[in-house]
């Protein structure tokens, strides 16, 4: 298993796979599922897809092809695999893979889904296209790179808008006379990150609202007032709050502004949106994780938040059933030209998963006899 662990893993490195360029990965990974004993198709969206088992429960096992941009030296040195993709998140789906295959060997009992998803680093198309075409399951692990001993239980979610002043142009010689367009979309952003809720707690940064400009667009001529300018904001929201809410509040501070500045004309576009969620640490499929990754590394496992966003939210609030997101590598290496994962916590990794699913089925017959009995 430790061979064709790493031969796998290093195979996926080497397909460069950047968002909306997964074809070759997928069409890769359909192939090695089919041969590990998997039925396995390539979806409408690109994912790639394996099955086997029948009944239940039924498990989803979620990791994503694509990267940011950026090829990468892939090679093995000192007991770690470095390239583009082995920390996000290459690993924790060449893991589930890998999980997959020897559980199929041991006559699993239950049915999994194994998914290779597109454009996790995009709009999320992968996981949105499962949810749209109504694939469902009991439970679901999405792989990211919670690090080896810890589970995520809970991601922010993100608010992608773009707001956009026009105003009257002039002469930089007398600004006084014009609305400047750059200053202006500024004073409406500075509005909305002064917007705060009942539901935030200030002093945690995962449960208050977070606000960053990701792209600036605008200015003229150095003589002439600018006209023109807009920005993008990323908006982080927590699970005390949804995005409806903070959507609504970002539309007053629109409104209130263009009632006190009829000569600027605002527009306001959001790009995209993702759902915050946060699964219940009780639930048995946490207990199932924290469980085998005790057995596996002999340590207590540490569930944690994390102030980015996942494919996780978007099933998890869709379907209302148990998530968590799993996977060996350290989050702070993401998008980094250092991107490296220890090779023996990866192979930790697939021992977790294998335990981790084992308990949850055992776990699954306990709580749906006892259900049945009462």
């Amino acid at each position: 298993m430790r061979e064709y662990a790493v031969d796998l893993l290093q195979n996926m490195l080497r397909l460069y796979s950047p968002t909306g360029e997964e074809a070759a990965l997928s069409s890769f990974l359909v192939k090695e599922m089919e041969r590990l004993g998997l039925q396995s198709w390539r979806d409408e969206a690109g994912n790639a897809v394996g099955e086997f088992g029948s009944g239940e429960p039924v498990i989803l096992l979620c990791g994503h092809m694509d990267t940011v941009p950026g090829v990468l030296p892939i090679k093995l040195e000192d007991g770690k695999l470095y390239g583009r993709g082995a920390v996000d998140a290459k690993t924790p789906l060449a893991a589930m893979i890998a999980a997959s295959s020897r559980l199929v060997k041991e006559g699993f009992s239950g049915r999994i889904l194994v998914v290779g998803a597109v454009e996790e680093e995009g709009v999320g198309r992968g996981v949105k296209h499962l949810v749209e075409t109504g694939v469902t399951a009991d439970y679901a692990i999405f792989g990211e790179p919670s690090g080896i001993e810890n589970i995520t239980i809970a991601y922010k979610g993100s608010l992608h808008l773009k707001i956009k002043c026009e105003t009257t142009t002039g002469h930089s010689s007398a600004p006084w006379l014009y609305k400047n367009a750059i200053e202006e979309v500024f004073k409406i952003y500075e509005q909305i990150k002064g917007v705060q809720f009942t539901q935030e707690k200030a002093e945690s940064r995962f449960y208050s609202v977070t606000s960053s400009v990701t792209k600036i667009e605008g200015g003229n001529e150095f003589s002439t007032v600018p006209s023109s300018a807009g920005l993008h904001i990323n908006l982080r929201v927590p699970p005390t709050l949804s995005i409806e809410t903070v959507l609504d509040a970002v539309y007053k501070v629109i409104e209130d502004y263009r009632g006190d500045n009829a000569g600027v004309d605002v527009r306001l576009w959001v790009i995209d949106s993702c759902p915050p969620y946060e699964a219940d640490k009780n639930s048995i499929l946490v207990r199932s994780i924290a469980y085998a990754i005790r057995r596996v590394r002999k340590s207590q496992a540490v569930l944690v938040r994390r102030t980015g966003s996942g494919d996780m939210n978007i099933f998890g609030s869709a379907r209302h059933v148990p998530v968590v997101t799993y996977g060996a590598g350290d989050a702070h290496l993401d998008h980094t030209p250092d991107e490296y994962v220890v090779v023996d916590e990866y192979l930790d990794s697939i021992r977790i998963l294998c335990e981790g699913v084992k308990k949850l089925v055992e776990l699954h017959i306990k709580t749906t006899r006892n259900v049945g009995t009462k």
